[in-house]
């Protein structure tokens, strides 16, 4: 196996397959279920619902009055949650699979908006909570999970150490680029309240991930999907072997060093709320 190999998550195989994906999202989406309202009744709209850990746990937690709407663009995750979905007799939930952006729900029907993680790969995050905001129901609350600035710092150290060892300088801007382009509490709560949004909670904390060395870093299955495209790009085409060679090596002597790999992920949630009357989001809309 070569982990420079990029993965394709459109194949039956992969779908079937994804576990790493709730793994890594469950610290994000346990913050944001110890803060939503647990009663029945509620319709709840769950953007960029993968795979379904938060949908299947919504509907399940909130009960057969509830309604959870999922929507996601990817095919083979909403395949494996209608699988899910059949398997637990479940008949409270509603699929839509195409881009969030272009919901077209019913104006203010929605009472809770959930998203773990789902910021992080919209294309078009103001667009995306524009129209969370129009099918919010006024007094409305939005749950937002994401991963912030600061997120791996351990390995964008070495990053950074190896490209002016190799004498790969001019790639250092791609490097910073693509560390600062994670939000901080700051840009994501200024996106909520672009979208018309009153933020009303902020709660940020942080896990570890941890590894034995680099080579199992970066051959971890999850690493190589989620991040190693983005980490490729930096090191540019021609010098991806020699940079991700000495990469490794400079990794594992940290372990060595440490007695292990470990990653830090600092996690916020933002809890956002539409203002019951005489508010009106950025459109003119109520």
């Amino acid at each position: 196996m070569n982990y420079l190999d990029e993965i394709d998550i459109n194949t039956v195989e992969f779908g079937e397959l994804c576990d790493e994906l709730p793994l890594w999202s469950a610290p994000f989406g346990l913050l944001l279920l110890d803060r939503v309202p647990m009663k029945s009744g509620l319709t709840i709209l769950d953007v960029g619902a993968g795979t379904g850990f938060l949908t299947i746990e919504l509907a399940e937690r909130c009960g057969s009055g509830t309604k959870v709407i999922a929507v996601d663009p990817w095919k083979g995750a909403l395949d494996r949650l209608r699988r899910k979905i059949s398997q637990r007799h479940l008949e409270n939930v509603i699929l839509f699979e195409q881009d969030a952006a272009t919901l077209e729900l019913p104006d203010a029907t929605v009472d809770l908006i959930v998203s773990n993680l789902g910021i992080n790969n919209f294309d078009d995050p103001s667009r995306v909570l524009r129209m969370c905001f129009r099918v919010a129901k006024p007094g409305a609350t939005l749950l937002l999970t994401t991963n912030l600035a600061g997120h791996m710092a351990e390995f964008y150290e070495v990053y950074r150490a190896v490209l002016i060892e190799l004498g790969q300088s001019d790639r250092l801007a791609a490097l910073e680029a693509h560390i600062n382009h994670r939000g901080t509490v700051d840009s994501v709560a200024r996106l909520v309240e672009g979208a018309g949004f009153q933020v009303v909670d902020v709660v940020t904390n942080s896990f570890r991930m941890r590894f034995a060395d680099g080579s199992s870093l970066l051959r971890h299955h999850f690493i190589r999907l989620g991040f190693m495209p983005a980490w490729k790009s930096v090191a540019g085409v021609d010098a991806q072997k020699k940079t991700f060679e000495k990469l490794e090596q400079r990794l594992n002597a940290v372990a060595r060093e440490r007695g292990e790999l470990a990653l830090t992920i600092p996690v916020a949630c933002v809890a956002g709320r539409k203002l019951s009357a005489g508010h009106f989001g950025p459109d003119g809309a109520a």
